[in-house]
């Protein structure tokens, strides 16, 4: 009898465990990204990354503890607002999504995080603020490297490469452009190098009347800034008119895009960006191809990182044999997974990429050219 009864428990706790891991047959990943407003073309690359992941995935066949499944994306529009933010974040959480590819701004992604923590659901974003890993929640996972590390690229890479003495730094007051101006500055002295004029400006200021006479009045070799594309299009046609064409400028990844280089450019432009592009890996010209293929056009930001980001939730669903949150959020904090375009993805104990890098490129006719990365500084 007590033998039945043992018996009788262990089918039960059989059943009960097997219960709790079942697979169901679709698995939804979410993704919340600005797909309206200004950022829409940015956001709406990442929901292309994440979409053609899932369609090579369902192509390939994919199997979670012997059970085939397919996969599925729900995508919402955060609006680049941190309300409407934690508004879709909910709405992905009671989806039952087992994974989320969002935040782009690091506002909205702070705001976002409290909600996916509650429900133990791992969130991949690709915002940069380093705050968003310390705030002390298990599922925050990032997929570059963070402002930290883009603000020693910048100190360290005018300091050694612009060889300047004197340097001004313009920030456009925001908190994401205050932040890493303060390091980067920070990092100018540390060099023991002079940063002579430190202002902070609006981020619709296109008028540098007064910034340009002081430049002059102060001696600055070169100007450090996070000022957006088109102000830094201001600034440089401005300092051409006075005659500081021998003036260098190295901003933030708030200029890499294609107002600069598509600009007949007076005088040197440089910019610092964790986002490495595509072209700069061995497998990104597979990448380029299928992603035109797709969508008839080139991708314009991170599309590769989310893409890879699906492949590493594919490993980790496979490698714990579940699509439990709470399990494969365990299970990313452990994995060094091989990624198809980035090579490789590896989460710190605090959700830090570990090979995270930033490069720094210069603004040539029709391209930024990459002129070196790293991972130090």
């Amino acid at each position: 009898m007590f033998r039945r009864l043992f018996g009788l428990g262990g089918l039960l706790a059989a059943l009960a465990l097997t219960a709790c891991n079942r697979i169901p047959e679709t698995v939804t990943i979410g993704v919340a990204q600005p797909l309206s407003g200004p950022l829409a073309s940015l956001g709406q690359d990442m929901v292309n990354g994440v979409r053609l992941a899932v369609e090579d995935i369902n192509r390939q066949g994919l199997r979670i503890d012997g059970q085939p499944v397919r996969l599925e994306v729900l995508a919402v529009d955060d609006r680049s607002d941190p309300e409407t933010g934690k508004t879709v974040a909910r709405q992905l959480v009671d989806a039952g999504v087992v994974a989320v590819v969002g935040h782009l701004n690091s506002g909205v992604t702070i705001a976002a995080a409290p909600v996916y923590a509650e429900k133990h659901v791992p969130q991949l974003a690709i915002s940069t603020k380093p705050e968003y890993t310390r705030l002390g929640l298990p599922t925050t996972l990032r997929l570059v490297a963070n402002d930290a590390l883009q603000a020693k690229a910048m100190g360290a890479y005018a300091v050694r490469s612009l060889n300047g003495q004197s340097f001004a730094v313009i920030d456009d007051s925001t908190p994401y452009g205050k932040g890493l101006a303060d390091a980067a500055a920070d990092e100018i002295r540390r060099a023991g190098k002079t940063v002579a004029v430190r202002q902070s400006l609006d981020d619709r200021t296109t008028d540098f009347q007064a910034l340009v006479p002081e430049l002059q009045r102060a001696d600055v070799d070169a100007i450090v800034t996070t000022l957006a594309d088109f102000q830094v299009l201001a600034l440089v046609d401005q300092l051409a008119r006075a005659g500081l064409r021998k003036m260098r400028i190295l901003g933030s990844d708030t200029i890499k895009t294609d107002k600069l280089v598509k600009a007949a450019l007076p005088l040197k432009v440089y910019a610092t960006s964790p986002i490495i592009e595509p072209r700069e890996f061995l497998q990104g010209q597979a990448f380029l191809d299928r992603y035109r293929a797709a969508y008839g056009t080139d991708p314009v930001y991170g599309s590769h990182y989310a893409y890879d980001a699906v492949w590493v939730l594919k490993a980790a669903m496979e490698r714990s044999r579940t699509v439990d949150p709470k399990k494969l959020t365990a299970e990313l904090k452990r994995i060094d997974a091989l990624a198809p375009v980035t090579h490789g993805v590896r989460f710190n104990e605090h959700g830090e990429q570990h090979y995270g890098v930033v490069s720094v490129y210069e603004a040539r006719p029709g391209i930024w050219e990459a002129l070196t990365r790293s991972d130090q500084w």
